[in-house]
């Protein structure tokens, strides 16, 4: 089974379980507010927009699904629940590509729910990139994140415990990989200083570029 070279046959995994224990806040930071909305609203409206065959969001910690039909986001996202989140990213990586996989479809751009800012333009480019099974995001300053298209080729040889998901496997086989440039940054929102003094929104020094 392989696929991909479009949205329209290609589906998208939101990665959306983890516990987020870095962000020191009253509540979970998928749902703090950035710039007006909750950062997952955010991250799961972009893959929306773009226009793909099917869009997965893995939850975990916190329920996403009541957040998600109070954006409208509940019609045509499914929301799958990883038991084994606390078993790191890997797991829920495993998960969402199950689900994937049992569509039928064969390819899968995969990105995180704490990075609020990836817009519709960036998931329809890297879904486009079908040269080779791995393609991944290319930001302006360099770092290369998701999201991340993964033919169902690969998906056999990504670890399925621990932290490090797909950036194992792109790290480790360069040559399976092609990198999609594109012009905004793949800031993901990880910390919160430890008085954040009442804001309804995280400070742009919030947010951390991942390495």
């Amino acid at each position: 089974m392989s696929g991909g070279g479009s949205p329209g046959d290609t589906a998208a995994v939101v990665l959306a379980a983890g516990e987020g224990r870095r962000f020191k806040a009253v509540e979970h930071k998928l749902l703090w507010t950035w710039e007006g909305l909750p950062l997952i609203v955010h991250a799961v409206t972009a893959p929306v927009a773009a226009g793909f065959a099917a869009v997965v969001v893995v939850a975990g910690a916190v329920p996403l699904g009541d957040v998600l039909a109070e954006h409208d986001l509940d019609t045509g996202v499914q929301v799958v629940e990883n038991p084994d989140w606390r078993d790191g990213l890997a797991s829920s990586l495993a998960c969402g590509l199950d689900a994937v996989a049992a569509r039928g479809l064969g390819s899968a751009v995969v990105g995180l729910g704490d990075m609020p800012a990836v817009t519709a333009a960036d998931w329809r480019e890297v879904a486009a990139a079908v040269g080779t099974p791995i393609a991944v995001t290319r930001w302006a300053d360099g770092d290369l994140s998701p999201p991340v298209r993964l033919d169902a080729s690969v998906w056999a040889d990504l670890p399925r415990t621990g932290d490090v998901g797909a950036r194992a496997l792109w790290t480790s086989r360069p040559e399976l990989v092609t990198q999609v440039p594109r012009p905004g940054t793949g800031m993901d929102v990880d910390t919160v200083p430890p008085n954040p003094r009442g804001r309804t929104q995280p400070h742009p020094s919030w947010l951390d570029t991942p390495t």
